[in-house]
């Protein structure tokens, strides 16, 4: 299950910037479902195809196709497209959302990148951009033009006890 565990990383990072995931999450199994699958070890990718649906413990992701670029067993990208790419996880403080029509991860940078009607939500504080980045290592987050976007940021943010 190698090509799974990407994308365990993928999910892991889009939340673990807004709150930490439960720890209960990395020990549970990894469930992938997809219309079909094309594996290509020569080529060093792995192309899952229509309502992909990738659950471990309280993480979930769905997307219409997640393409896995590896180095041998090592994960180098992954990439995952739909209308849109939602994912979700239970988190310490709530549930965390987020949604855009392309989502990638490059697993060597650590860097998370939002394309396209990106929305990022926790409970009920929401950040909207065409483009939001997230650099995981240096824990920095760029929305709008600072991520190379074409929009204006929208940001709704509650104040405490709402």
């Amino acid at each position: 299950m190698y090509l799974a565990n990407p994308l365990f990383a993928l999910l892991l990072a889009l939340v673990s910037g807004t709150a930490f995931a439960l720890d209960s999450d990395s020990t549970q199994p990894i469930e992938l479902a997809a219309d079909s699958v094309d594996f290509n070890e020569a080529k060093g990718l792995s192309i899952y195809k229509g309502d992909v649906d990738l659950r471990q413990g309280s993480i979930r992701l769905r997307g219409d196709l997640v393409t896995v670029y590896q180095d041998g067993l090592d994960p180098k990208k992954v990439v995952a497209e739909g209308r849109p790419v939602k994912f979700e996880q239970r988190t310490d403080k709530g549930l965390a959302k987020g949604e855009a029509l392309r989502v990638e991860y490059e697993v060597k940078s650590e860097n998370i990148i939002l394309i396209g009607d990106a929305v990022l939500t926790q409970g009920k504080d929401i950040m909207r951009s065409d483009r939001i980045t997230y650099d995981r290592i240096n824990s920095v987050v760029k929305a709008g033009a600072a991520a190379k976007g074409k929009q204006r940021v929208r940001i709704t943010i509650q104040p405490p006890g709402k």
